[in-house]
């Protein structure tokens, strides 16, 4: 006689159905990318500022501090400088230091919107690690 107990696994119907993910599009390895929901969000900000997508844009970029070392920085700049790597995404441009460029290629911003939390990711392959909030990170 066998003790052999085998569980099939069905997937699962209805309200209990888990909700596929929808997988974030990887930036280029020399460059970096933003999703739809960032760039809605980051035009949404604009206007309500008063900043022209013409002229200005999304400032990114890292600095000292935070529990893991390196901070992200994110801001609105009316121009950029005059070194700044400048990437435009649907009329949405975004300024990058060559410091932070170090930092910050090869990412993605996306932009989350839930019941538990609402605010912008940096999805950084250059991160070895990252504290729990995710607003700082070590490379």
């Amino acid at each position: 006689m066998s003790n052999i107990v085998s569980i099939e696994a069905k997937p699962a119907q209805g309200a209990f159905a888990a909700q596929p993910q929808q997988a974030v599009p990887q930036a280029p390895a020399q460059g970096i990318l933003l999703t739809e929901n960032a760039i809605k969000r980051v035009r949404l900000a604009m206007a309500k500022e008063g900043i022209s997508p013409e002229q200005g844009g999304l400032r990114l970029g890292v600095t000292g501090g935070g529990c893991s070392g390196l901070s992200y920085a994110i801001k609105f700049d009316t121009q950029p400088r005059e070194r700044d790597r400048v990437y435009e995404f649907d009329g949405v441009r975004v300024f990058i230091d060559p410091k932070s460029f170090l930092y910050l290629h090869g990412m993605t911003l996306d932009y989350e919107e839930t019941l538990m939390r609402q605010g912008f990711n940096f999805i950084n392959p250059n991160s070895s690690r990252s504290c729990g909030c995710g607003s700082s990170f070590t490379s």
